[in-house]
């Protein structure tokens, strides 16, 4: 299996919103964001799939390792032989992956936030950073678009974090701001318990609530930000954005079922959702 094949089939297997999207690219680019897709999934799943926190932090330690190797022109990882290619000519940097790796790192060190800025800031880690490199792989002229596109990485992220709150749960995360459960009145031992009809109250509905217009006003923030003349080659993050705000308003309808469950959409509507989105450009 060549690099190129081993990250499509990493991209492919993941089932993610972002594959969709990245159909509609011409192959160099779908090539590139598939490529720095699959460094996000490989260190992400070091997280997810690693119970041993220690073994853990290891393969950590070594993705910065590799990933300083292979910016000194010395990749051994499939994944980085994929991507190395298309760095110079998307901006792509070291410091963007380590930034992915150092939120990685916020999983295995802590399971609960604080407050909003704490939680954004991992947010900006793990997916602000994941949307400027994206931004940079689509195209853009104007800087205002790096704005747009952490902006809209924030959204997407939020909008995970309400959607696996059950499944964080089962883990011992709670990505919930502590101070926003208190707002509420909502028990961190009601989130953990996962189970219905524990833990489903009308204080957890208007905390989810509360997330979720966070979340709506954070995507129309993006969208005012990104400028006209890049609106075309920022397509592919217009899909994104319309698959995952489509999925907040299925879980918005189904009143925040997210304690015992894992709201989806499906892999053809996500594609009619790109599509539709290819089609009207916004």
């Amino acid at each position: 299996m060549t690099p190129e094949q081993y990250v499509q089939d990493k991209a492919a297997k993941s089932g993610s919103s972002f594959y969709y999207a990245f159909m509609f690219l011409p192959p160099p680019q779908r090539a590139a964001i598939t490529a720095f897709y699959a460094f996000c999934r490989e260190v992400d799943d070091v997280v997810d799939e690693v119970s041993d926190a220690g073994v853990a932090a290891t393969k950590l330690a070594w993705w910065r390792t590799e990933v300083g190797s292979s910016f000194s022109g010395k990749p051994s990882h499939p994944t980085m032989k994929a991507l190395m290619p298309h760095v110079a000519t998307y901006g792509i940097q070291g410091a963007h992956l380590n930034a992915v790796i150092e939120g990685c790192q916020i999983d295995l060190e802590q399971s609960r936030y604080l407050d909003f800025p704490g939680l954004e800031r991992y947010c900006h880690l793990v997916a602000g950073v994941v949307g400027e490199v994206a931004a940079n792989v689509f195209g853009h002229t104007s800087n205002q678009t790096t704005q747009y596109a952490h902006r809209l990485g924030l959204a997407m992220q939020l909008t995970n974090i309400i959607r696996d709150v059950g499944d964080d749960a089962r883990r011992g995360r709670i990505y919930l701001p502590v101070s926003e459960l208190q707002q509420f009145d909502v028990k961190a031992h009601e989130i953990l318990n996962r189970k219905p009809p524990f833990g489903y109250s009308d204080r957890f509905t208007s905390l989810m609530k509360f997330q979720a217009e966070r979340a709506h006003r954070l995507y129309d923030e993006a969208l005012t930000l990104l400028p006209e003349q890049d609106r075309a080659t920022q397509k592919p993050g217009l899909m994104m954005a319309n698959i995952y705000r489509t999925l907040l308003r299925e879980i918005e309808a189904d009143n925040f079922q997210v304690l015992h469950q894992r709201t989806s959409l499906t892999p053809l509507r996500k594609l009619w959702i790109a599509m539709r989105t290819n089609w009207r450009g916004q």
